[in-house]
């Protein structure tokens, strides 16, 4: 049984696993679904994430995302082995470290990729963030893209923690977006710094996508929102490889307003404080 096989007969991991044909070792981590790292019996090592009654299109439409944002070949992105219903295989990558050449690597990536650029603000099917679903339906513009696809959608939600004056002030928020005039890029859409895989080789994958056609600032502000290794690295490589437009860093608030709005809808008032920040700055 080797990786061939998996990859023609994916709806058997199951079974092998079962009888030992496959070996799991657990990977520590992550909060949405389960990570394992499955060992075949010829040594081949691969990775796999679960998630018990997700929807049928949970893990295919999240191998779409990485095929995707794999075209350009300007960032590495894990091939896909093999996607179920149950079940995401992906290569192996060993984990490192992060590196300031890594990180200058990366910002050169990210450039490439968004440059590549996309049909649309918004992509070919919808998608996940997280465990809600994300409206991908394409939009006019970036502005009426991001409010009603990446933003109402969530603020619905965590109105329900939020009380109805910080729910205004989101909605003030909302109606001040605006960005310079620039094509759909090619993001990644989530990209805070779990979702950059440091490899034992020092270089950066880019996993867990919710990829679309979107504005190439929005991938650089979800890197920031957490903190990003050598962010400072990363950043500016990339604004010598694709000069950003002025006054970017004072848009960061305005597009982080969409990732701080799903985790308070999936997470409640830990974030809110976060959120309303990023609101008044907007």
């Amino acid at each position: 049984m080797d990786l061939e096989y998996l990859r023609a007969h994916p709806q058997n991991i199951g079974r092998l696993i079962e009888h030992q044909r496959i070996r799991t070792t657990p990977i520590r981590g992550g909060s949405i679904c389960t990570a394992e790292r499955l060992t075949l019996d010829d040594g081949t090592d691969v990775f796999a994430k679960s998630r018990p009654g997700a929807p049928a299109d949970f893990f295919t439409s999240e191998a779409d995302g990485l095929r995707w944002l794999a075209e350009p070949g300007a960032v590495p992105v894990p091939g896909v082995v093999a996607a179920t219903p149950e079940m995401l295989l992906l290569d192996w990558i060993p984990p490192g470290s992060p590196t300031a050449d890594g990180a200058e690597e990366l910002g050169r990536g990210l450039a490439e990729l968004h440059r590549s650029g996309a049909d649309s603000f918004g992509f070919a099917h919808d998608g996940y963030i997280g465990t809600l679903p994300l409206d991908n339906t394409p939009a006019e513009s970036w502005a009426v893209f991001h409010v009603e696809r990446r933003c109402r959608p969530y603020l619905r939600i965590a109105a329900g923690v939020l009380t109805p004056a910080e729910v205004a002030l989101v909605e003030r928020a909302l109606d001040r977006v605006e960005a310079p005039d620039e094509p759909p890029a090619r993001i990644h859409g989530d990209l805070w710094s779990g979702n950059v895989h440091w490899a034992r080789d020092g270089r950066a994958w880019l996993v867990d996508p919710a990829a679309h056609g979107g504005h190439r600032e929005s991938d650089l502000a979800m890197l920031a929102l957490f903190g990003a290794p050598h962010l400072d690295r990363i950043l500016a490589a990339y604004d010598e490889a694709f000069p950003l437009a002025e006054g970017w860093r004072s848009r960061i608030p305005m597009h982080q307003l969409h990732p701080l709005l799903t985790h308070v809808a999936m997470f409640g008032r830990a974030y809110a404080g976060q959120l309303l920040d990023a609101a008044k700055a907007t």
